[in-house]
Formats: structure tokens, C-alpha cells, sequence
């Protein structure tokens, strides 16, 4: 494979678009291109090898969950961390319980009568036409 130039196009993670798009190399460092440019929304940014970003969102979400958890209950924040709790899954021998049915009526709510058209003649006459 030749060393990549100038103009070149290269496949990489858009951090716009969200998605592994085409893409023109604008820099190349070292033969290796260092920014790219989105060929679909014409962004600039490093290249990326392909790769999307880690999610920050989920870690910073987990370590608040888990500072909450140290307030409240020391035991059970270590308990959450080792373990993740899942939901409680019926076995198949259980019948779950009757749910009661509520009739709702079905009639639709009633819809206003379209506003009356002003007449034709009114404005011909406006204008001096009969």
C-alpha cells in the first residue's frame, strides 16, 4: 500500500455525522494523515482510525449512581458495583394475575365546523367588475 497524500480519499468516524463516512485528507504527518474532511458534511477533524469516541455520557452517569449509592448504603453502593441488578424474570410455571378490563368509550370528540368562505361577488364588486 503507497504512503497516503494530500486529497486522498479515506474512510473514518465522523464525529458530526455520527458514522464511518468518506472522507479527503486535508494533513498528513509523519505518512500518516493526521485531518480529515467529511465528504458529506464537510467537516474537519483529526483522524480517528475508523473509530468512534467512547461514550462519556454512561460513565459520568455510573459514577454519580454510585457516589448516590455511597451516601445511602455504604454495603449495598459495593454490593451494585461487583453485581448488576437484573430484573426478576417469572418462571414459566407461574400464571401471572387477571387484569381487569375498563371499557373506554369510543366516540371521537367533536370537530368544529370549518369558517364560511367570504363570496366571490363581494370582491368583484370591490374591485368595480360586475
Amino acid at each position: 500500500m503507497r504512503e497516503p497524500r494530500l486529497g486522498d480519499d479515506i474512510d473514518d468516524f465522523c464525529v458530526r455525522c455520527k458514522r464511518v463516512m468518506n472522507h479527503s485528507i486535508v494533513s498528513v504527518v509523519n505518512g500518516q494523515p493526521a485531518k480529515v474532511r467529511c465528504r458529506t458534511c464537510h467537516s474537519d477533524h483529526d483522524y480517528r482510525h475508523e473509530q468512534a469516541p467512547p461514550p462519556k455520557v454512561d460513565a459520568r452517569k455510573a459514577a454519580l449512581f454510585n457516589e448516590v449509592l455511597k451516601k445511602v448504603n455504604p454495603d449495598e453502593a459495593a454490593k451494585a458495583a461487583e453485581e448488576p441488578d437484573l430484573p426478576e424474570v417469572p418462571e414459566l410455571d407461574e400464571v401471572p394475575e387477571a387484569v381487569e378490563v375498563v371499557e373506554v368509550a369510543d366516540d371521537p370528540p367533536p370537530t368544529p365546523a370549518p369558517a364560511p368562505k367570504p363570496k366571490a361577488k363581494a370582491k368583484a364588486k370591490a374591485k368595480g367588475r360586475k
